[in-house]
């Protein structure tokens, strides 16, 4: 059920995290809505996961980071402005006196403030009207970017390599603009995870395949539970001792 929800949901975010099973590294994955917490356990970190857990049927936005596994779903896609800018301050902190660098860094920044603060259409015009706006503002917005990173491509300046990343997901860095119900970032994601990475830190991670399962499926019933504002405890009591259906 909490799979077919997240097929089902107009936007998913998606993250990763390392998860060691009888002493062998592999990953736990998590599938986030508003409403739903997913969880799967798999040894692989390639994109056949991802795959797996959104289904041929989900045709939503998939926010997400750059990590190349994410790029196997072909529909509309937000990444993560967060880990773009995060990128951003750590190069400028490894070259403090580089002032195009700095310039750059400011001229990025004011553009993803803008498109954070856009307000969108007039709410009074027709449905499809303010999504042609909204869609033309997302346009307008991967142009100013680009005009600014344009000129840094396949050179020596040392933002040359995040421009290039700018050129390659330039369509999906302001989905959120078109699709007011998708954030700029991924910090559903990355929320998720925290409870799981705490217990890893604790316990080391799983035993054997059953048991990493057994771990999936609590994550995403008590991480499905607290994000709904349930009281996780309450919750598990009540379908522990729901009554099981009549037999056929």
């Amino acid at each position: 059920q909490l799979q077919q929800a997240i097929r089902d949901s107009p936007v998913v975010h998606g993250d990763e995290t390392g998860w060691r099973q009888n002493g062998h590294n592999g990953y736990l994955w998590s599938f986030s809505t508003p409403r739903v917490r997913y969880f799967l356990y798999r040894p692989s970190r390639g994109g056949a996961v991802v795959e797996e857990a959104l289904g041929e049927e989900f045709d939503g936005v998939w926010v997400s980071d750059f990590y190349g596994a994410y790029n196997v779903y072909q529909g509309p896609h937000q990444r993560c402005w967060t880990h773009l800018l995060r990128a951003i301050h750590q190069l400028k902190e490894r070259y403090p006196q580089e002032l195009t660098l700095a310039e750059w860094a400011q001229g990025v920044r004011e553009v993803y403030d803008r498109a954070q603060a856009y307000p969108g259409p007039d709410p009074r015009l027709p449905g499809m009207v303010q999504q042609a706006q909204r869609v033309k503002q997302q346009w307008q917005y991967q142009q100013e970017l680009w005009s600014i990173c344009q000129p840094h491509v396949k050179t020596e300046a040392p933002m040359s390599v995040l421009c290039q990343r700018v050129e390659r997901f330039l369509p999906e860095l302001f989905t959120f603009v078109a699709e007011p119900q998708v954030t700029a970032d991924n910090n559903a994601a990355e929320r998720s995870l925290r409870p799981p990475v705490v217990s890893r830190k604790v316990s080391g991670g799983t035993r054997s395949e059953q048991g990493s399962e057994t771990k999936s499926v609590l994550a995403s019933l008590f991480g499905t539970w607290r994000l709904q504002g349930r009281d996780p405890y309450q919750a598990a009591r009540q379908t522990l001792t729901r009554p099981l259906p009549a037999p056929v």
